[in-house]
């Protein structure tokens, strides 16, 4: 019998691993909906549905190896960083989905979140008054106006497949939806700025890098306290506050 692996696990949602099969497990039957619709219209590789009995959802595993991880070493030649770019550009430019991403908060609510949660980090001493001043400065360039865009919306690195240098599947759609295509981008080169320019190259649009830093220090300034509450550490090297620090 197959071992079952833990990929992924806490108190929203669980992601097992049976051999060649993944078992996803979400509470809210709402992500699980987006994720099999967003899938169904990407133009880009993604897992095959095998069966869906809420609140689980079985797809099956894809071929290959992803990029990497955030905190860890990233793998991959150029040309493999570059592929996953332009593949990201198709997602892009496809024909809109109806509803709004993780990518699409309006830039007021954003603007009013990232706020507030600079001010509990500080007032809570979780991060030093002057690391969250200077990113919430540097964060000031993602917040402004964008043209929607087929998103992702957690394009981490650990959710893009690839064999070689091809791209052979996009996994975890769940925060899909119309939103800013720089957030994707900035999303899965977070932690990983030296391959940055191979995406862009792979990508082939001129790219805002102000922006993408931006997007670097607002995902990772709200992200610090909810890794922490859900048993993961921000403070690992190379993760989020690592790269918070970068913008020092």
């Amino acid at each position: 019998m197959d071992e079952v692996e833990v990929v992924v696990a806490h108190s929203e949602r669980a992601t097992l691993r049976v051999g060649d099969v993944f078992l996803k497990v979400d509470a809210d039957q709402g992500r699980i909906d987006v994720e099999v619709e967003a899938m169904s219209l990407a133009p880009v590789p993604t897992p095959q549905v095998l069966w869906r009995k809420p609140p689980v959802l079985a797809i099956a595993a894809l071929p290959g190896t992803t990029l990497g991880r955030l905190g860890g070493p990233s793998t991959g030649s150029p040309a493999a960083w570059a592929a996953a770019g332009a593949a990201i550009r198709t997602l892009h430019e496809a024909p809109l989905p109806p509803w709004p991403g993780r990518a699409g908060r309006s830039v007021g609510a954003l603007a009013a979140e990232l706020d507030d949660e600079c001010e509990v980090l500080v007032a809570d001493g979780v991060l030093p008054a002057d690391l969250v001043t200077r990113n919430r400065q540097v964060a000031e360039a993602a917040l402004r106006p964008w043209t929607p865009a087929f998103t992702h919306g957690d394009l981490q690195i650990a959710h893009v497949f690839v064999d070689g240098d091809e791209v052979t599947g996009i996994i975890d759609w769940s925060e899909a939806g119309q939103g800013d295509a720089l957030y994707d981008l900035a999303t899965f080169t977070l932690g990983h700025e030296e391959h940055l320019d191979d995406v862009i190259a792979g990508y082939g649009a001129d790219i805002d890098l102000d922006v993408i830093h931006a997007w670097w220090s607002l995902r990772s300034l709200l992200a610090v306290r909810w890794l922490i509450e859900h048993g993961f550490d921000a403070f690992a090297p190379g993760c989020e506050v690592d790269v918070l620090r970068s913008r020092m």
